[in-house]
């Protein structure tokens, strides 16, 4: 950024030559560069992290490219995460925020969250893979949890470029194998927890103890049993060492087809029912093994439907629900509406912003799934029936439905321990295949490219053609009276006649934080969570909003009243100066985001930071918006 001092160049093999000329003396230079370094902020490494490589001098940008601003400090990457280390952020470690992430920093990315990672070369933006032989000027990672990060190396050094690229390139693209994944790291430097009480840390289901411990906590030790059939995952690696099955059922039953066809215990209700799981038995051709898995499955069956067990519905995961490949689908379609790079192309979307959102599908298969998980809450809680999920190998949907059912209906799983602990049974210890689903070695390289997950290639069923929002709207009031749109009446029609009543019940009552939760699944109350979808938006990053931020917007928003009022003072004797001065009032006004408080900085465009459909069809209506910006009712903030 010195004239004569220009170095880097965005990694080229040239730097350029100086447009200026500096007149900062040499000894202010070396000045600057010890305060720097006594300001330097301390990379935080978790046990067992090693850090790779690294690059001082780069601008992270704090809002869309084409501002250009943004703060300075070090890029680094370790065997783990990629994290940007900000010259400002000495201040910001002091705050002692009561909710933080003591792992990952708000400038952090894990290695394995990285989705796409793209260079600038002269203003062209370029997927970056494999070997380089040139530099950006420029870095954008979009995430897999929908964040996007904009670095200039523009004003770092040309070595310290082609490192760091390199570095996160091969660390985040290329094949890996098992060993050397940063959790073997982790876990063998990692000190063992010594709490002793379950209920203060998370449970690891790894003992027999634990699984006892849960069956004790659920009251469910009357009519089930902890076993260590599959100790030392001798009889199958899917599941778990230690798991629970009913009582009666022998042991010998779980090596029989390699725990398939057996009904696994995932948790019990207050009232004696239980959540149960099983994975399908392999389709076999020959009539003889089908016979004979008839036979067992009949065996199994009674056995969990005579007394003391009570009645047993049967969820078919695999044929009467999503499918996989419906989900890839969908999600693949929902996040390139946020994985965005500036606010040119969000803007572009927004005119068919619900369009795109409906088609996506997306918003319609967490209804399905909160739908199916509050069946299942019914059937357990009013109708004192067991459920048992079917899949074809019990690690999918059924990991998915069990968590959902247990947070809805377990106060204990809402807690931080209660539900670290269920994700560690669940998912962990269910057997979900998280290498293939989040594609952790890079074995499929090509299509991670292509935004694919890497699922097993089944036949996908066909999705019904109805959209989320025209499904839900078939029997709404969705009329524009008035230049005002009507208010969204739901019809639950579709419901079941037991599921409705208890959901209607339910939600008629107060809510107890203590007892069953359920969530809202009508078409509106589905919406998109703007501040983790849309965290690209300045407004949307603001640290250390809440309170503070709301009090700077209403002292600002005092601020402009009383400037307004005096200037009404000041013309109120002259009609046509009031008039000539109103619209530029308008104009240099701002609105509120419906990220309000956290949206503190005012935009130059009138328009909402949240993406409505219809803006563009009453953006040609004045009066309609002139009402907006003038009657607000300011009584109840």
């Amino acid at each position: 950024m010195l004239g004569k001092g220009v170095v880097g160049g965005g990694g080229g093999p040239k730097a350029p030559k100086p447009s200026f000329v500096s007149y900062v003396r040499p000894e202010e230079i070396h000045t600057n560069e010890k305060e720097v370094a006594e300001k330097e902020i301390t990379l935080h490494l978790l046990p067992g992290e090693q850090l790779l490589c690294e690059a001082s001098t780069v601008l992270k940008y704090v809002q869309e490219d084409s501002c250009q601003c943004g703060v300075y400090g070090r890029l680094v990457c370790t065997d783990f995460k990629i994290a940007f280390l900000g010259d400002n952020e000495s201040a910001l470690d002091n705050d002692e925020t009561h909710f933080k992430n003591k792992v990952i920093g708000e400038n952090d990315i894990t290695l394995h969250c990285v989705d796409q990672i793209y260079g600038v070369f002269d203003e062209k933006k370029k997927t970056l893979f494999g070997q380089l032989k040139k530099y950006p000027e420029k870095l954008i990672i979009h995430c897999k949890d929908l964040r996007v990060f904009h670095f200039c190396l523009r004003y770092t050094k040309e070595e310290e470029v082609k490192r760091i690229v390199s570095g996160i390139i091969h660390h985040t693209q290329a094949p890996k194998l098992l060993k050397r994944l940063f959790l073997f790291s982790y876990a063998t430097a990692a000190q063992n927890n010594t709490a002793t009480n379950p209920k203060n840390h998370t449970v690891m289901f790894d003992t027999l103890e634990d699984w006892c411990w849960e069956l004790e906590r659920t009251k469910g030790n009357m009519k089930f049993k902890a076993v260590s059939a599959n100790e030392g995952y001798r009889i199958c690696g899917r599941l778990p060492a230690y798991f629970v099955v009913p009582t009666p059922l022998p042991e010998e039953d779980v090596q029989r087809f390699q725990g398939h066809g057996i009904p696994i215990w995932c948790w019990s209700c207050h009232n004696g029912s239980a959540l149960l799981k099983m994975s399908a038995l392999p389709k076999e051709q020959d009539d003889g093994i089908l016979q004979i898995q008839k036979s067992f499955l009949d065996g199994i069956y009674k056995t969990i439907h005579r007394p003391p067990y009570e009645t047993v519905k049967t969820e078919d995961l695999s044929s009467n629900f999503l499918s996989l490949q419906e989900i890839q689908t969908a999600y693949s379609k929902f996040k390139q509406l946020f994985l965005i790079d500036n606010s040119t192309e969000f803007w572009d979307t927004d005119i068919k912003w619900f369009s795109l959102l409906e088609s996506s599908s997306w918003l319609d298969i967490i209804r399905r799934c909160l739908k199916k998980g509050i069946e299942i809450t019914e059937c357990l809680e009013a109708q004192n029936m067991n459920v048992l999920l079917l899949e074809e190998n019990a690690s999918d949907f059924c990991c998915l439905l069990s968590s959902l059912v247990q947070v809805m209906m377990d106060p204990y799983c809402r807690t931080i321990p209660g539900f670290q602990s269920l994700i560690q049974k669940e998912w962990v210890m269910g057997g979900h295949c998280f290498l293939d689903r989040c594609n952790h070695l890079r074995q499929n390289d090509k299509e991670e490219h292509q935004r694919q997950l890497s699922l097993p290639l089944t036949q996908s069923k066909s999705s019904p053609k109805r959209g989320f929002f025209r499904e839900e709207t078939d029997h709404l009031i969705k009329n524009l009276l008035g230049k005002r749109i009507s208010k969204l009446i739901n019809s639950s029609d579709e419901l079941q006649d037991n599921f409705r009543e208890f959901y209607d019940s339910w939600h008629s009552k107060p809510m107890d934080y203590h007892g069953v939760l359920l969530p809202h699944i009508e078409g509106p109350e589905i919406k998109v969570w703007a501040q983790r979808y849309l965290r690209w938006i300045p407004e949307a990053q603001i640290l250390g909003g809440g309170r503070v931020a709301t009090m700077s917007k209403l002292l600002e928003m005092m601020e402009e009243v009383q400037h307004l009022q005096e200037k009404i003072e000041e013309r109120h004797h002259s009609q046509e100066a009031l008039q000539a001065e109103a619209p530029c009032l308008l104009r240099n006004s701002a609105r509120l985001s419906s990220l309000f408080p956290f949206a503190l900085h005012q935009r130059p465009s009138s328009k909402p930071v949240l993406p409505t459909s219809g803006w563009k069809a009453l953006g040609d209506e004045e009066d309609l918006a002139k009402r907006e910006d003038e009657f607000v009712d300011l009584g109840d903030v």
